[in-house]
């Protein structure tokens, strides 16, 4: 584990915005291969699943705009970083509502493991996202339906409309 002061810089992109810059040496001592996840804590409050990316000319952690105002953080804010690797299976915390559908569904689940990390690791954040326990449910099933009604194709599009068709369910 590193721990780092850091500075809050922020891009000029529309793509891009803030981030923390590391020295290439603590980048590239947590990327193994493809796996660049880490585990970041800012300021000992927040902890973060990402990804360590790089843009010429250094490596970088995003920051997303919450988590800034969280923290009460503008551009060039100093900030004491603490990173470790991410041994977790998917680089975000699955909730139980997924698992337990996931346990229930052989085939949703073989489809959802065919899919790329990236994917996966979308659709639990996505399913994480509310904070009440049968919204959690029902995108979990939403996005076991999707995957089997779409031989496993993920479509954002059409997952919304299940997920939208899955909320009005339950009302």
């Amino acid at each position: 584990m590193h721990q780092l002061e850091c500075t809050i810089e922020k891009f000029d992109s529309n793509l891009w915005h803030y981030h923390i810059p590391l020295p290439e040496e603590v980048a590239t001592s947590y990327i193994l291969g493809d796996n660049k996840r880490v585990i970041c804590t800012l300021n000992n409050t927040i902890q973060l699943q990402v990804a360590i990316l790089k843009a010429e000319p250094y490596y970088f952690i995003l920051i997303n705009a919450g988590t800034m105002k969280k923290l009460g953080l503008q551009t060039y804010d100093k900030v004491v970083l603490s990173i470790e690797k991410d041994h977790s299976e998917y680089g975000h915390q699955m909730t139980e509502e997924m698992e337990a559908v996931f346990a229930q569904d052989d085939e949703g689940f073989a489809y959802f493991k065919a899919l790329t990390m990236g994917k996966q690791r979308s659709l639990i954040y996505l399913a994480s996202q509310v904070k009440n326990s049968q919204s959690r449910i029902n995108k979990a099933l939403a996005i076991m339906e999707h995957l089997k009604q779409e031989n496993g194709v993920l479509d954002f599009k059409k997952l919304n409309e299940v997920i939208k068709a899955y909320n009005q369910r339950s009302k």
